[in-house]
């Protein structure tokens, strides 16, 4: 009964380790990006005016793990908002100010410093602010969508 155990490991081993090397053909074996690499765009257009982004790894817009960093200029403000998927944001420079709920308390927020860490599950309601120009690094898997608590703070519906 052993040897039967072992014969089908095997080939389950053979069979994954032979779709693993086709996954593994079809994409970079590694990623790497020093800070002078990072090419910085117009943020995403779900988020308020003024933020930029820098996609590291994956594709934000596709399924799959993506790895994003967002610079947010001085007084920048995320209004209330959920996610559906799990979001996980470490502060790289400057502070961010992250608070829970619907409704936006700055007063409430706790304050991230740099190395400041943060994982919420999918339908949290929080929001944000940073009083500084701040850089964080979002990850997350894909495709990211960001749902306002209130529809009228959602920058998609404005022209």
């Amino acid at each position: 009964m052993k040897k039967c155990v072992l014969i089908a490991g095997a080939s389950l081993l053979a069979s994954l380790t032979s779709s693993a090397g086709a996954e593994q053909a079809a994409r970079p074996a590694h990623t790497m990006v020093s800070p002078d690499q990072i090419k910085w765009t117009a943020g995403p257009p779900s988020l308020p005016a003024g933020a930029r982004a820098a996609v590291l790894y994956g594709d934000p817009s596709k399924e799959g793990l993506f790895v994003l960093r967002l610079q947010l200029p001085k007084g920048y403000r995320i209004p209330p908002h959920t996610h559906p998927r799990p979001e996980i944001v470490t502060v790289i420079s400057g502070a961010f100010h992250i608070g829970m709920g619907p409704t936006a308390n700055p007063k409430a927020a706790t304050r991230l410093p740099p190395g400041g860490f943060f994982a919420f599950d999918p339908g949290m309601a929080h929001f944000a602010h940073v009083q500084e120009e701040t850089v964080v690094q979002l990850s997350s898997t894909g495709p990211w969508t960001i749902n306002y608590i209130n529809a009228a703070d959602d920058p998609r519906g404005r022209k």
